[in-house]
């Protein structure tokens, strides 16, 4: 009879609204991306538009295949190999930073071959897993610093350092996805605070010996706090804050009911606006109503990952799953918005499901796989 109502469990179909926001978020991304690319195909592939919007849709359909691939496999099961995963990710951490590919200033970019990808993707999902991992077998002792901190500790800090170094907005959002699993894990606050503030004085000490890093927070603070020595590397706090401003613009410009499909004029002046900056095309060109309701399905994928997924979780191995894909996925979203609105410094970071991406869409791909995959053994809540 157990193993009948174990089977019975593991039929159950994934998250519908999971499912449904992660398509909705696609749809919007690929109609923002079609829009944002012709600036870019104009300069690289003489007007080809849907060439980069062809390209666009394979990742997008390989990142669901993945999310599809991964849902039907049992978490538990792929959880068994988490070690593994993590040994492979701090090679390739440590393989970037001998042979990366610096683009724009960053060394983030291995190449094998015609494929290129970024192993910090490959590493903040293993980490995630691993940490659930370690949260759920540590439980009976997770206050004790020895025997229930440190060994977590011995994976979290080389892969967050070692992802920084060239990448310090991902190390920081895995920071805070991890801080948060962390807290649901019942680690000790005193604990976490330590590590937190050496975190800080760590960050500081790599946004110093960064001219670009140092330059983006000035840009956005408006006060010099960091010196360089290398003008021919630094940029100006008007390189920077030209990108804010022209999200800024295209905000404005969209205002409630925005200016209409592909009609964004701010894609011709913004950097990068299919990928760091795709939701001020969104707004630029469906308003306010488009921004909000696409940061609505975040907020939905929000309340169903944490009062659905891991409520409803089985074991404490899918509730960090579930608490830390999540926020993972979301936070990636949120921020993306804030630093569009200029609330927060340029990152970087990509829009999950939205911009245009690579190895990022199939990492959230696989973030969300395993998402629905809990859901398939939740219990109704």
């Amino acid at each position: 009879m157990a193993k009948a109502a174990t089977a019975s469990l593991t039929r159950r179909p994934a998250d519908r609204a999971v499912i449904w926001a992660v398509l909705v978020l696609s749809a919007a991304g690929v109609l923002a991306v079609y829009s944002a690319v012709s600036f870019l195909a104009e300069t690289k592939a003489g007007g080809d538009t849907e060439r980069f919007l062809f390209r666009h849709l394979l990742r997008v359909g390989l990142a669901l295949g993945a999310a599809g691939a991964l849902s039907l496999l049992d978490y538990r099961k792929l959880a068994r190999f988490s070690k593994v995963a993590m040994v492979v990710s701090l090679a390739l951490l440590v393989a970037v930073q001998i042979l990366g590919v610096v683009t724009n200033g960053a060394q983030r970019w291995l190449e094998l071959g015609p494929i290129s990808f970024q192993p910090s993707d490959v590493a903040k999902v293993a980490l995630i897993v691993h940490v659930s991992v370690l949260l759920s077998k540590k439980q009976e002792y997770i206050t004790s610093l020895g025997r229930g901190f440190v060994p977590l500790l011995i994976w979290i800090v080389p892969t967050v350092l070692l992802i920084g170094m060239e990448d310090l907005s991902t190390a920081a959002v895995l920071s805070a996805t991890l801080g948060v699993m962390l807290f649901v894990g019942r680690v000790r606050v005193l604990h976490m605070g330590a590590v937190a503030l050496a975190g800080l004085i760590l960050a500081i000490g790599f946004l110093a010996s960064s001219p670009q890093r140092a330059a983006r927070l000035e840009a956005w603070t408006g006060i010099e706090m960091f010196s360089s020595n290398d003008d021919a590397v630094a940029i100006t706090s008007q390189d920077e804050n030209y990108q804010a401003d022209q999200a800024r613009i295209a905000i404005a410009m969209g205002g409630i009911t925005g200016l209409g499909p592909g009609k964004s004029v701010q894609r011709d002046f913004l950097p990068a606006p299919y990928n760091d900056f795709i939701l001020a095309i969104i707004a630029e060109e469906y308003g306010l109503v488009g921004a909000l309701l696409v940061l609505m399905v975040f907020v939905w994928i929000l309340a169903r990952g944490f009062l659905r997924v891991a409520r409803g979780a089985p074991d404490p191995l899918g509730l960090f799953l579930a608490i830390g894909l999540t926020t993972a996925v979301v936070l990636g979203g949120f921020i993306n918005a804030m630093v569009t609105c200029g609330l927060l410094p340029v990152t970087g970071l990509a829009m999950p499901f939205v911009s245009y991406g690579g190895t990022s869409m199939l990492a959230t791909g696989a973030m969300v796989g395993v998402l629905l995959n809990v859901s398939r053994h939740a219990k109704t809540t």
